[in-house]
């Protein structure tokens, strides 16, 4: 998510750069009483407006490529977390620290509306979480903005996500795909901790 603000701002720059250029040519050309040949149709000038575009989009493109190669990145994973999306409630499994699913449907709350869920997914911070997204009904999307997640999950497809925090703390998302009436109420809830308290949580034994 940090390489992707960067991104974002980055390209903000250089947008806002064109911009200001563009408005200052355009600007001059208008105020100008008289207009040169050699501005409007010189050789330099073109090669100038097509050498500069294209040093400007290959400022954009390497930022870009960094950021969907670590988007994409398949790493090893500490720990392996199967989501499935059902109509309409999200359902996890723990691998291979726990057997079964853990099934996380919303819950009422004043500070997350529409985003707290009953059962908290816990995972642990500083460690790379490789998450399998798949669908028991229609497809859903497993959404998680603040920390630059979004991954379909589809009905007999399995779609693979890493996770991985820096921060402890809770982050909240929801399905983003229109999946049916009831849509808005399936949402996600991850709680980042310590591994020590991670392991302790999900295994139900202290790590000594």
């Amino acid at each position: 998510m940090e390489n992707i603000l960067f991104f974002h701002d980055h390209s903000i720059i250089i947008l806002f750069l064109i911009i200001i250029l563009t408005i200052y040519v355009l600007t001059s050309l208008i105020l100008s009483k008289k207009y040169d040949k050699y501005t409007i149709e010189g050789q330099e000038i073109e090669t100038i407006w097509t050498i500069v575009p294209a040093f400007m989009l290959i400022f954009i493109a390497f930022p870009s490529i960094k950021t969907l190669y670590l988007i994409e990145d398949s790493k090893e994973p500490t720990i392996s977390i199967k989501i499935i999306g059902h109509q309409w409630y999200w359902s996890y499994e723990y691998f291979p620290l726990k057997e079964g699913e853990v099934e996380s449907f919303i819950e009422n709350s004043k500070l997350f509306r529409l985003l707290k869920t009953r059962e908290l997914v816990i995972l642990p911070s500083l460690n790379i979480i490789r998450g399998i997204v798949t669908s028991d009904d229609v497809i859903h999307s497993w959404t998680v903005p603040s920390i630059g997640v979004k991954v379909d999950a589809l009905p007999g497809r399995l779609n693979q996500i890493f996770l991985f925090s820096k921060r402890l703390g809770i982050f909240v998302g929801q399905c983003s795909e229109i999946c049916g009436m009831n849509h808005s109420f399936m949402p996600i809830t991850l709680k980042f901790c310590s591994t020590k308290e991670f392991i302790s949580t999900v295994s139900g034994f202290d790590n000594k």
